[in-house]
């Protein structure tokens, strides 16, 4: 099979031989990928990994899968084969995939160390995206969607109508990311919002905001070409860099109260962001971290005290965030056309090394979102 495939450390290249997935267990199925989305986590693998996938010569404990793998965990395709007992879908449905891995996978994968186990206290909570063993489809658990065809759980697949397009519908992972810090964050509709960071996270939280009934919603961002981008989706856009250390109170003049936004959403996940969405928001206000960090950061919790702000920390999805977010793409809350302006660049999985991921790590202000296409849907598109 065709895959762009991670075979150990620093070490990712297009093969025709990656092994054909198959259905072990009567909820699989297996579905045709029409396009996958190359994430910031993927370039990662590559920059500073192996961080989920396995290393040289293990297997992942939660599946027992080994190296290579096809990466990808952004993904979209048509259902080709299901197991005796999917009826969430049928064959040739389109369908979205929600590529987390836990507990509620392991009748899938009777090798795994944990098979057999009871399920963790968050996994039996609800909370999957908190699970102890939590892992992704395409970073490592077993291979994703930079290949042809690919296997998952019935519980993890979301069906696509037709009015969302399937490219589109790659954009609904990193989207229910955002859907998630959301409903977390407990935002309401008439609240103003600050975003720190307009790469592709910061511009789909900008999307969900506007589904949510956000009444402002600014984001900052240093860099001019991410401005324009957010910008063209008719919101407020600032530049930190041409205020310096006053750059926290222009940011609250622009607020509608002028006292500071109800909420700001960390997107980027530096040192400087963290500081003036907690110093942005108003009394009572919330601060949110969405941004994976690397580095540990020292705070005054004062800031929040005085005030009686709120901070909290938000993780990946569920998989009822996905079904959400797309029943909002559905009723027309969230523009198909507006999500596809995230969408800077497609290409076949056979170039995506060179035009996929090298373009995102050499050219990162020019683009946002990169799909990869294993069956050539582009040339249908």
């Amino acid at each position: 099979m065709r895959a762009l495939a991670y075979f150990k450390k620093q070490d990712i290249h297009y093969t025709e031989d990656l092994p054909e997935p198959k259905i072990n267990y009567p909820k699989e199925l297996i579905i045709d990928v029409a396009y996958c989305g190359i994430c910031g986590s993927d370039l990662h693998e590559y920059t500073d990994g192996p961080i989920f996938l396995p290393k040289d010569g293990h297997t992942h404990p939660l599946s027992n899968a080994k190296l290579p793998q096809a990466m990808g965990h952004e993904m979209t395709g048509i259902v080709r084969e299901i197991g005796s007992e999917v009826t969430k879908v049928k064959v040739g449905d389109h369908v979205v995939i929600e590529a987390g891995c836990g507990c509620k996978d392991l009748p899938r994968w009777p090798n795994s160390k944990f098979y057999g186990s009871k399920q963790c206290a968050a996994c039996e909570a609800g909370l999957d995206n908190c699970c102890e063993h939590a892992g992704f489809t395409g970073l490592g658990v077993v291979s994703g969607g930079f290949a042809e065809r690919v296997v998952v759980g019935e519980y993890h697949t979301i069906p696509l109508p037709k009015n969302i397009p399937l490219d589109v519908g790659c954009l609904v992972e990193p989207l229910s990311v955002v859907w998630h810090a959301l409903k977390l964050a407990n935002f309401k509709a008439n609240k103003t919002a600050l975003i720190l960071g307009s790469g592709p996270i910061g511009l789909a939280c900008v999307l969900a905001l506007k589904a949510k009934g956000a009444s402002q919603i600014v984001v900052s961002e240093p860099a001019k070409i991410r401005r324009d981008f957010a910008e063209k989706l008719n919101i407020t856009v600032f530049d930190p860099s041409k205020h310096g250390s006053n750059a926290v109170q222009e940011l609250k003049k622009l607020s509608k109260s002028g006292s500071g936004f109800d909420f700001a959403f960390d997107c980027s996940g530096i040192k400087a962001t963290f500081e003036t969405g907690l110093q942005a928001i108003t009394y009572r206000g919330s601060l949110v971290n969405v941004a994976i960090w690397g580095k540990t950061l020292d705070f005054d919790p004062m800031e929040v005290t005085l005030l009686e702000k709120h901070f909290t920390g938000s993780i990946g999805y569920v998989v009822e965030d996905f079904e959400e977010f797309v029943t909002a793409i559905h009723k027309g809350d969230i523009k198909v056309d507006e999500i596809r302006h995230l969408i800077t660049g497609k290409t076949d999985i056979k170039d995506g090394w060179e035009k996929g991921f090298l373009e995102l790590m050499n050219h990162k202000e020019t683009n946002v979102k990169i799909l990869l296409t294993p069956n050539n849907h582009h040339e249908l598109d």
